[in-house]
C-alpha cells in the first residue's frame, strides 16, 4: 500500500495533473521575502491532495520542499493546518502562509552545447551525448545534462527537486539519444503519468555480442537490486526490490558474432535492456557492467585472430569506447494538445563506425 504522504508513491489516478487556468492565485506581502498565497478550490479540483495542488501551482518550488512546508503547518484549508495527503474539495480555501523564496541549491549552470531536436512552451527534446550524466551524483558533480539545461533555459519544472530541473526520465551515462525535458510542473506530471501508464513508446538501437537463436522475441524477467554489487541490477524473482520487466527485441542485421537490434522496452527499469540482453547470453557490446569489457578494437570486431587471419596495422584501433545502446525514438501525447508526437535521434557516429567495421569496412 502506498505511503499516503508521498507523491512519488501514489497510484496513477492520484498523480493526475491538475489544470491551473481557472485557479486565481493571490499573493500578498509582495514587498517582503516571505509571501502568502490564497485561492479557492473549484469543482474540477475537488478530491485532490493539497500537496499535489500547491506543487502544480507554484512552479518555482520542488515537491519535496513544499511537502516540508505542509508538514510545518504552514498550509491551511479553511483556516485549519492540514497534512500533505489531505484532500481538498469545492469551495474550500487553501492558504500557504509565510512561504520563503525558492531554494537556490540547483545545479551550477555550465555552458555545455546541447543538441536540441525540438522545443515549444511545454517541453524540450534533447539528443543526449554518450558520456553525459543526466543529473549530479556521486563522482559526477559537473558536466551533467542538468548543468547544461540550467545554462540554456530559464524556466524548467522543479517537480523532481532542485538538482533535477526538467528531468522526467533518465538515460544511463553512456546511453545516447532522445530525452524529454519538462518546462513546467503541470507538463512534468502529465508526462510522468504517460510513462507510468505505459503510453510512451520507446525505441532503442543496440549492438549486442553473441548469436541469437531467433529474429525477434519478448523477454519477461523481473529486475531487482543486485545482492552484492550496488551499481548493478539483477534478475530476481520474489525479492522486495524486484519489479516486473518486459523487453521486446528484433534483429535488424546479423554479423559473425554480433547483431544489430531494434529494442522496445515496455517497462522502464534501471538497466533493463542491458540486463535482459545479458540474461539471454547476448550482452550489449562494450557494456562494462554486464558484458565484461568497456572497449573494443577493429581487430576484435573483425575477429581476425579467431579466423586465423594475419594481424593488420590498424587492428588495435579502438572503435567503441562505451556500451552500444542508443535511444533512437520517443513517442508520447502532447501534454496540452493531445496530439501524438514522435521524435528521433540519428545513430551516433561511434555506433555507425562499429557497424561499418562489422560490415567489412
Amino acid at each position: 500500500m502506498a505511503n499516503a504522504d508521498s507523491i512519488d508513491d501514489l497510484p496513477l489516478d492520484e498523480t493526475e495533473p491538475i489544470p491551473t487556468d481557472d485557479l486565481e492565485i493571490v499573493p500578498s506581502n509582495s514587498g517582503s521575502e516571505l509571501r502568502d498565497f490564497e485561492f479557492v478550490v473549484t469543482e474540477e479540483y475537488s478530491g485532490k491532495r493539497v500537496d499535489l495542488v500547491i506543487a502544480l501551482l507554484l512552479d518555482n518550488y520542488s515537491r519535496v520542499f513544499l511537502r516540508r512546508i505542509v508538514m510545518e503547518n504552514k498550509v491551511c484549508v479553511n483556516g485549519t493546518p492540514v497534512k500533505p495527503a489531505f484532500k481538498v474539495f469545492t469551495g474550500q480555501t487553501i492558504k500557504v502562509n509565510l512561504l520563503p523564496p525558492p531554494p537556490k541549491d540547483g545545479p551550477i549552470p555550465e555552458n555545455i552545447p546541447l543538441d536540441i531536436l525540438f522545443e515549444d512552451d511545454c517541453f524540450v527534446i534533447i539528443n543526449k551525448f554518450a558520456g553525459m550524466v543526466v543529473h549530479p551524483a556521486k563522482g559526477h558533480w559537473s558536466g551533467t545534462l542538468t548543468a547544461a539545461l540550467a545554462y540554456h533555459f530559464q524556466n524548467l519544472s522543479d517537480a523532481g527537486g532542485p538538482t533535477r530541473p526538467g528531468i522526467v526520465h533518465r538515460l544511463d551515462r553512456d546511453t545516447s539519444g532522445v530525452i524529454v525535458i519538462a518546462k513546467t510542473n503541470e507538463v512534468h506530471f502529465k508526462l510522468c503519468a504517460q510513462f507510468e501508464s505505459r503510453e510512451v513508446s520507446k525505441t532503442y538501437m543496440a549492438i549486442v555480442t553473441g548469436s541469437l537463436d531467433r529474429d525477434r522475441d519478448r523477454i519477461l524477467q523481473p529486475i531487482g537490486n543486485h545482492p552484492y554489487q550496488r551499481d548493478k541490477m539483477a534478475i530476481r524473482a520474489g525479492h522486495p526490490s524486484s519489479r516486473d520487466a518486459e523487453t521486446f527485441f528484433e534483429v535488424v542485421k546479423r554479423y559473425p558474432g554480433y547483431a544489430f537490434l531494434k529494442v522496445e522496452p515496455k517497462t522502464g527499469r534501471t538497466h533493463q535492456i542491458r540486463l535482459h540482453m545479458a540474461h539471454i547470453g547476448c550482452p550489449v557490446l562494450c557494456d562494462r557492467l554486464y558484458g565484461g569489457h568497456a572497449t573494443i578494437t577493429r581487430g576484435q570486431l573483425q575477429r581476425r585472430q579467431v579466423r586465423g587471419l594475419p594481424p593488420l596495422e590498424n587492428d588495435s584501433e579502438i572503435i567503441l569506447r562505451r556500451h552500444g545502446l542508443h535511444a533512437a525514438k520517443l513517442e508520447f501525447d502532447h501534454p496540452k494538445t493531445g496530439e501524438r508526437m514522435s521524435f528521433e535521434a540519428p545513430l551516433p557516429a561511434d555506433m555507425q563506425a562499429t557497424l561499418d567495421v562489422l560490415a567489412g569496412g
